[in-house]
């Protein structure tokens, strides 16, 4: 498949895709005979994956780590693995703390009503 498409289902733009190869996030892409990125279907799901950690706020060092990791073969399972549980309890922890903040604003919400019908 081509850039364009990786960027719509990915929703990343083509300039980070770019990017990401360069800097080597990504695995090398293969390029067809006029020159082109040829995108597999395993390129996608790593650059969805790449998506979804850069957009639930992995640091790109992190995002490095992990890809260099990626480039050294199934040896290297255990430490990815490791990043993305650590991640993971991060999100969770992130999602404890919006719920908190939601709660806060919830009832603040609800103090301005009573106030409201009170002036009414």
């Amino acid at each position: 498949m081509k850039i364009a498409e990786v960027a719509e289902r990915t929703g990343m733009n083509i300039t980070t895709i770019r990017y990401y190869e360069k800097t080597k996030l990504s695995p090398p892409i293969a390029r067809g005979a006029d020159g082109n990125r040829s995108f597999s279907a395993t390129d996608l799901d790593w650059f969805c994956l790449l998506s979804s950690l850069r957009e639930t706020g992995m640091p790109n060092s992190e995002m490095q780590k992990f890809a260099a990791f990626y480039a050294k073969g199934n040896k290297t399972i255990p430490d990815r693995k490791a990043m993305l549980l650590m991640h993971g309890q991060r999100l969770i922890d992130k999602q404890a703390e919006l719920d908190r903040c939601a709660e806060i604003l919830e009832r603040k919400l609800a103090k301005y009503d009573e106030s409201m019908g009170e002036l009414s």
